[in-house]
């Protein structure tokens, strides 16, 4: 093993060395492949092998109302969800877990449910390679390899880091024989790296077999990244929450940025999106245009 140090850079250079991979003053290549971004959304395709879906759905959780409109969830697509946090996405995810039940509305069509929660019992004093003893038998290439799960096998859940622990929980919820996998917070407490690998194994097993992806995240990139289409919530957090959708990313991008008022350009080296000043130049046109995101 060997560690590298560059030269001070500003943070836009700092950001897209580490992205290419590649330091050009020291000659040293860190990384074997780049990281790319999206310049465009994917286009929306017309599809009719719907998985499952809800009629509305409502549900009253103390002073905090969640309503869902009717939306249908199709094989093989990953869809995310985007929203404020105290808005319903959690809530929302239990409900189509069966975790909770709903005041109003119901589920369309039974299916085989796999759910990773949001937060994750760390006291557990189970050994990991008996919790993912069918990640190791069925999925040693599209899970563990690319989570890189091995090093952890024989330790205790109690003894995992908080990346190592979400890791783990990821790659028991995949490895599990399901419909469609429900994933809250999945980047949480990952690197840029490992959230890299995380939404390439999810892609990867939501286009291998008839199954698809539901994932809540924060991290506006990752979602971008994996997503085909996207949930939006919207309302007052801890008061009210309203999801719409699924809709194509872009229509679902602009919804979500400009209930939070802001608009995101792309960084014309790595394609990265960086967030405009509010009342800049390219903020006002992006606005003037109803571009918030895909440019």
């Amino acid at each position: 093993c060997y560690g590298v140090v560059s030269q001070p850079k500003s943070a836009k250079a700092g950001i897209n060395v580490y992205l290419s991979g590649y330091l050009k003053e020291e000659n040293i290549r860190f990384r074997d492949h780049i990281i790319k971004f999206m310049e465009k959304p994917p286009v929306k395709t017309t599809k009719s092998n719907v998985l499952t879906g809800w009629t509305e759905i409502e549900k009253k959780l103390g002073s905090f109302r969640l309503d869902a409109k009717q939306g249908n969830i199709y094989k093989n697509e990953v869809v995310g969800i985007l929203g404020e946090n105290a808005i319903g996405k959690t809530s929302f995810v239990k409900i189509l877990a069966g975790v909770i039940k709903s005041d109003k509305g119901v589920i369309t069509n039974n299916v085989k449910v796999s759910y990773k929660p949001q937060y994750i019992n760390t006291e557990s004093e189970e050994i990991v390679a008996t919790v993912l003893k069918d990640a190791v038998a069925n999925y040693s290439t599209q899970i563990i390899r690319p989570l890189e799960i091995k090093p952890l096998l024989l330790k205790k859940l109690s003894e995992l880091s908080g990346g190592e622990l979400q890791r783990v929980s990821i790659a028991a919820c995949l490895s599990k024989e399901a419909d469609l996998y429900l994933l809250d917070e999945p980047s949480a407490y990952l690197d840029v790296e490992q959230r890299l690998a995380v939404s390439k194994a999810i892609k990867e097993m939501a286009e291998s077999e008839s199954r698809a992806m539901l994932v809540v995240d924060h991290d506006i990139l990752f979602i971008d990244y994996l997503s085909e289409e996207l949930i939006v919530f919207d309302g007052i957090p801890a008061v009210k929450g309203i999801a719409q959708g699924p809709f194509s990313m872009e229509q679902g991008m602009n919804k979500f940025l400009k209930g939070l008022d802001m608009t995101f350009r792309r960084d014309p080296e790595s394609h990265r999106p960086r967030a405009n000043k509010l009342n800049s130049q390219m903020d006002s046109k992006q606005k003037k245009e109803n571009k918030f995101y895909y440019v």
